[in-house]
This record gives C-alpha cells, sequence and structure tokens, in this order.
C-alpha cells in the first residue's frame, strides 16, 4: 500500500455526516442545476463509513500504479480526441470521443467544477483526494459503459449506479433527492424511481469501474467491455422516456440536478 501519503490528511474535516450541509448545497443545486460544484460539497458532506472502506481497499490494491493516473495525466488521455479517435470502429474510446464531442464535454471541464469547490472548501495531499480524483474522472466513461445519457434522468441513474460502485451517500442523496425533484417538477407519469433504482442494481452487480486500466478499457470494444463488467442492459431507463414522450415531454428538454 502507498505509505507516502496520509489516507485522511489531519486538517480535512471530519468524514461524519453532515446532512445539513448537504441540504444547503443541494438546495442551491437546484436553484441553478449548472452551478456542479454544489455536487462536490454534497459528496464531501456525506461520505460515509462504507465510503472509507472502499477507498482503503482500492488504495491498498491500486496505490501508485493506477491510483495517481488521475487529473492532470488522466485529463490529457480523455481530453486527446484526435488520438481516440484512430482507435477502432466500436471501442469505448470512439464512443467517448463521440459523447463528449457531442454534448460539449472535457475532462478538464470537470476539473475546472472541482477546482471551484476546492478553492472554498480546501485541497487535502491524500488518499482520499486522489480516490474522489479518480471517480471524477472517468464519471463520463460511466455513462458510455452504462448507455445512459445526459438527461436529467440519465444523469440520476448513473449516479445510481455510481453509488453502488463507491458508497458515497452524498452521491446516493443527489441521484434519490434529484429523481425526486424530476418526479416532482416534469415527469409525474413516468417511473422515475423505477429506473433508479435499476441504475443502482446494475452498479451493485457490475465490476468496479475505477479500478480498470483506463488506456485498456478505452481500447476494448464497446459490447465487450459492457460484457466483461457485467454491467446489464437499463430497461426501466426506456420505460421512463417511452412514458415522458406519450404526454409531450421530451426527456432531453429537462436539465439535470446534477452532471
Amino acid at each position: 500500500m502507498n505509505t507516502t501519503l496520509p489516507f485522511h490528511h489531519p486538517d480535512r474535516p471530519s468524514s461524519g455526516l453532515r446532512l445539513l450541509k448537504a441540504l444547503h448545497h443541494f438546495r442551491k443545486l437546484i436553484a441553478n442545476k449548472e452551478d456542479t460544484e454544489q455536487v462536490f460539497h454534497i459528496v464531501a458532506a456525506l461520505r460515509g463509513r462504507r465510503y472509507l472502506d472502499h477507498a482503503r481497499r482500492y488504495w491498498a490494491r491500486a496505490g501508485d500504479k493506477v491510483a495517481l493516473f488521475s487529473g492532470p495525466e488522466l485529463h490529457r488521455l480523455l481530453d486527446d480526441h484526435a488520438t481516440l479517435k484512430k482507435l477502432p470502429d466500436g471501442s469505448v474510446g470512439r464512443a467517448y470521443v463521440a459523447f463528449m464531442e457531442r454534448e460539449g464535454l472535457s475532462a478538464a471541464g470537470l476539473q475546472s467544477e472541482y477546482d471551484k469547490f476546492a478553492d472554498s472548501a480546501g485541497s487535502y495531499n491524500d488518499v482520499l483526494e486522489r480516490y474522489g480524483d479518480r471517480l471524477r474522472d472517468v464519471h463520463d466513461l460511466f455513462h458510455i459503459l452504462t448507455g445512459y445519457g445526459r438527461d436529467a434522468l440519465g444523469e440520476q441513474c448513473v449516479l445510481a449506479f455510481t453509488y453502488s460502485q463507491n458508497h458515497n451517500l452524498g452521491i446516493g442523496f443527489i441521484a434519490y433527492a434529484g429523481g425526486l425533484e424530476l418526479k416532482r417538477r416534469e415527469a409525474r407519469n413516468a417511473p422515475i424511481f423505477a429506473a433508479i433504482n435499476e441504475g443502482r442494481k446494475i452498479g451493485a452487480a457490475a465490476a468496479n469501474v475505477i479500478e480498470e486500466d483506463v488506456v485498456a478499457l478505452l481500447r476494448e470494444p464497446l459490447v465487450d467491455a459492457r460484457k466483461r463488467l457485467n454491467i446489464a442492459e437499463p430497461v426501466k431507463y426506456g420505460k421512463a422516456h417511452d412514458a415522458m414522450r406519450s404526454v409531450g415531454i421530451d426527456p432531453y428538454s429537462m436539465l439535470a440536478v446534477a452532471g
């Protein structure tokens, strides 16, 4: 196990649950759904013990070999679209580039949102920070591997999948609280929570994606990667979209609570 970094920096606030703080930042996120910084505040406020256990196990297995391959290094790999476009048709990398360019996203862009959080909440050179970096950096790969889009429900389903992968209570909180907001305001007829629950179950059955060799994963055929990682096709997500469209709602016209 890497011994050069503390697991939990002594200056870092306690990892105990801070529900009121999470609620405060969730209200700010609802008021401005594009304010991604608030997601990081919620995640930090509601880590939970199981998340810490996952971080310890991950670091013990991966150490420097994988865990430090995040931040600028991983951004450069994921944002090098010219190189990724040379991968075979049907590969994870080609699907990733198409998704990112269609949505106008970049790995560095998510990092810049995190930097806003770090500027206000503080940055700590410890294992928890490295583990969080890795989780942040592979977020959009989760969209590719699961098949969930960036519509409002798709984002909540990806977060439910992510919760089952790392057990951060903040991620689970946003997934279900965001689903409630979506159900209450815009999609009352749709099976929102059935889709979110399905995402959580798919994540629980799948291999832990954060431990994957990202370079090798990007080269792998997407169909093969999903099968190897045991990531099932989300059925109820499509049914929820059908229900929305049946009453004239475009699922992709709704702004996600987080994403």
